[in-house]
């Protein structure tokens, strides 16, 4: 059974927490200095900015967890919801057929991603695009996003593609093309949202179902045959 040991603050929310946490405390200044006389207003105004300033920690929040580890498998690299299985054609580097598995993220959900598997990233491009929302059809391959191909040495190869939606506006990815990494490492993160799939070879062994709960680096999505 695995368990989460400890919660952290993920290094990419440093900066815009403390951003968030000096415009509050100003605001909140503010309105004391100048409402001294209105204590419903001033408590009501600190109350909601209590409330907003939890709501972006937890879009920042980056569990330690006991990862699952299996050459064999494909383990989810995000955290969400089983959002499509199906058989399609992946235009941008394979150009063949791929089972793909598509993961949303909702606003409650851990933002981190994580390496489905290890192995050497042979190809990797970050496309500026739309911001359609991310159960959108369409998103996949208009919105911004980033493309990361990750091949074993015995050249089986899947594609992890980073999708942002209507509420994210940035994605952040590690590695580079070239790079060797290891399953369960952290692949990236995606700013307050949204999807990412993953696009498999027909022989592998789909082991989730449609609406599905995923644990980054721990579900297993798939058994490569």
């Amino acid at each position: 059974m695995h368990k989460k040991i400890h919660m952290d603050i993920h290094r990419e929310g440093y900066r815009i927490l403390i951003s968030t946490l000096l415009i509050l405390a100003g605001a909140n200044a503010a309105l004391l200095y100048f409402l001294q006389d209105h204590e419903i207003i001033k408590l009501a105004f600190f109350g909601l900015s209590f409330i907003f300033f939890l709501l972006i920690l937890q879009f920042f929040r980056y569990p330690r967890r006991s990862l699952t580890f299996n050459d064999k498998y494909v383990i989810a690299p995000a955290d969400g919801k089983v959002l499509a299985i199906e058989q399609t054609e992946e235009p941008e580097y394979f150009r063949d057929k791929r089972i793909q598995i598509s993961i949303f993220m909702s606003p409650v959900n851990v933002h981190a991603n994580w390496y489905p598997m290890s192995g050497k990233i042979t190809y990797l491009r970050h496309h500026k695009g739309k911001y359609l929302v991310a159960w959108h059809p369409k998103s996949s391959t208009e919105n911004e996003r980033t493309s990361i191909v990750i091949e074993k040495e015995s050249r089986v190869a899947i594609l992890v593609r980073q999708i942002a939606g209507a509420l994210a506006n940035r994605i952040v990815f590690y590695p580079h093309e070239g790079d060797v990494i290891r399953q369960g490492a952290e692949l990236g993160f995606i700013k307050f949202g949204s999807r990412v799939d993953v696009f498999l070879p027909l022989t592998a062994k789909v082991n989730v179902s449609l609406n599905d709960t995923t644990k980054g680096g721990i579900t297993v999505l798939a058994e490569l045959a």
